[in-house]
């Protein structure tokens, strides 16, 4: 399977699962690079996967959860609605 070295937003905005303002936000903060081909804004490959990387981890919740994994053998647990 081919690879491309460069996206265009529309296609970054795919890539990463993200919509143009995120992408447009991170460009404008340095957080993403980006370059210009005449009036064209490309965010090279290697670029785009160095700015998801370095996004924050989902940290884990500590404590009880409403929800139990499946994993758990437990059964879902939802609140009373009253």
């Amino acid at each position: 399977m081919h690879t491309p070295l460069c996206y265009s937003i529309a296609e970054a905005c795919s890539a990463a699962r993200a919509g143009r303002t995120t992408l447009f936000e991170a460009i404008r903060s340095g957080a993403l690079r980006a370059v210009k081909r005449g009036r064209r804004t490309i965010v090279l490959a290697d670029d785009l996967r160095h700015y998801l990387e370095s996004l924050p981890a989902v940290a884990p919740k500590s404590g009880s959860s409403r929800f139990r994994s499946a994993c758990d053998g437990a059964t879902r647990t939802r609140p009373n609605r009253a």
